[in-house]
């Protein structure tokens, strides 16, 4: 295992320091069950690595850049010699993890919550050599991919008893969610509560030395301390790491928000958009999703956003990639607002790598609000309506400003279609 030197604050290798915003617990001496520090230490000492787990529900099919926070802190620990314990929540993705939820989630079929793990895992990186992977799947001990369904599945009657046993309701109730469930009385289910039980247990089966989650995540990451504590397992270290902002500075990171940044983002589409991040998040998408110096970049401004964007696209498609789609969306921009002649090709579309796609599912004629629909970016005909009467939508370049326009297949074929100042698409034919 790799040493680091130490530093203020949680008194850990600065690796796992950065970006971390809790750290339980986290007392002081040298004990290893409570000094982190103290544990990482003693197991170096020992030659055992570490077990980090990080357990995900595939309760939906694509990872965003706020899911990858988690992912990058734990490769860091990967890379620092330690085994990652990737748990497949096949068995918790049922119940559906309450935290955060005004209401019961809907619980989904097992098929569904196998075609989700399965989309996880690649875009994780299974299949794909280190460098290029989020997380490393082929260096030796250093990931194990679990299904809880392994050790949940099997619970009889008694063990579940049991587990129930370990906690309270008044327990439960002060979990943030429940509580304002029930000061509402907005029902809560009785399996709800067995949520954080069965994911605590989860440490037990795969006897955790530290998990990773959320700022949201902390009553189920003590669930597992407390779990283990009557198992008679040494608890784990809880390592919380903020909730990422969404490309509007302000609410978390979510698909229903239209707020996000995919994983399978194309180049152009993900430099786009963290482009145009407000300012004031900047430096939190630096530091949570880059490992680049903060000191020695630009101060403020466009530049700084720039370095960011470019950094977080080389770290997922490649530094060539990344630069290729740094020129494209300036010469796109340019071509749109009519500032850089020699941007725009014959047809006056921006001679770019733009994100292509197929028109062969459209019918045709279309009115514009719905070819903006149909080919899915905008959630519906009302918002599309509203975007091409803000001036917001481009069609090589020319603003169109009636959404009821309507294009036969013939006048799209090879145009790029912008919407906004992050989003572009070429518009294929069929």
């Amino acid at each position: 295992m790799v040493g680091a030197p130490q530093r203020q604050g949680f008194g850990l290798p600065p690796w796992l320091e950065r970006g971390l915003a809790d750290l339980f617990p986290n007392g002081r001496g040298g004990d290893p069950d409570q000094i982190m520090g103290a544990r990482l230490a003693e197991a170096e000492q020992a030659g055992r690595p570490l077990r980090i787990k990080l357990g995900i529900d595939p309760t939906g099919s694509d990872i965003h850049l706020g899911h990858s926070i988690l992912f990058r802190k734990l490769r860091a620990f990967q890379d620092a010699g330690h085994t990652a314990v990737l748990i497949i929540g096949d068995f918790t993705a049922r119940i559906g993890d309450p935290s955060g939820k005004s209401a019961t989630r809907v619980q989904l079929g097992a098929d569904a919550v196998d075609a989700n793990a399965a989309t996880y895992l690649a875009q994780l990186g299974q299949g794909q050599p280190p460098e290029h992977a989020l997380l490393d799947f082929q260096t030796p001990g250093r990931l194990e991919v679990r299904r809880n369904s392994e050790w949940l599945a099997g619970l009889d009657l008694a063990k579940v008893i049991e587990l129930l046993g370990t906690a309270t309701v008044g327990q439960m109730l002060a979990k943030e969610e429940f509580a304002n469930r029930y000061s509402s009385g907005t029902p809560i289910s009785l399996h709800e509560f067995l949520y954080p039980l069965l994911q605590g247990y989860d440490s037990v089966a795969v006897r955790s030395d530290l998990e990773l989650g959320g700022t949201d995540q902390k009553f189920n990451v003590a669930m597992g301390r407390d779990l283990q504590r009557h198992f008679g397992q040494r608890p784990q270290f809880g390592a919380l790491l903020p909730i990422l902002p969404g490309l509007d500075g302000v609410q978390k990171m979510s698909k229903s928000l239209g707020n996000t940044v995919g994983l399978c983002d194309d180049p152009l589409s993900m430099y786009s958009k963290l482009e145009k991040l407000p300012d004031a998040v900047v430096d939190e998408y630096l530091t949570l999703l880059t490992g680049l110096n903060l000191t020695e970049l630009p101060t403020g401004g466009r530049e700084r956003q720039k370095a960011m964007a470019l950094a977080i696209t080389a770290g997922r498609h490649g530094q060539a990639a990344a630069l290729a789609a740094q020129a494209d969306a300036a010469a796109l921009v340019a071509a749109g607002s009519g500032k850089a002649a020699g941007a725009l090709g014959s047809a006056g579309t921006a001679e770019a790598t733009v994100p292509e796609v197929s028109l062969a599912a459209v019918e045709f004629p279309i009115e514009a609000f719905a070819l903006l629909r149909e080919l899915g970016l905008c959630a519906s005909g009302g918002e599309a309506r509203r975007q091409i009467q803000g001036g917001a939508v481009r069609l090589d370049g020319d603003k169109l400003s009636d959404p009821l326009q309507a294009f036969a297949a013939a006048e799209l074929d090879g145009k790029v279609l912008q919407l906004g100042k992050k989003t572009f698409r070429r518009l294929i034919g069929t």
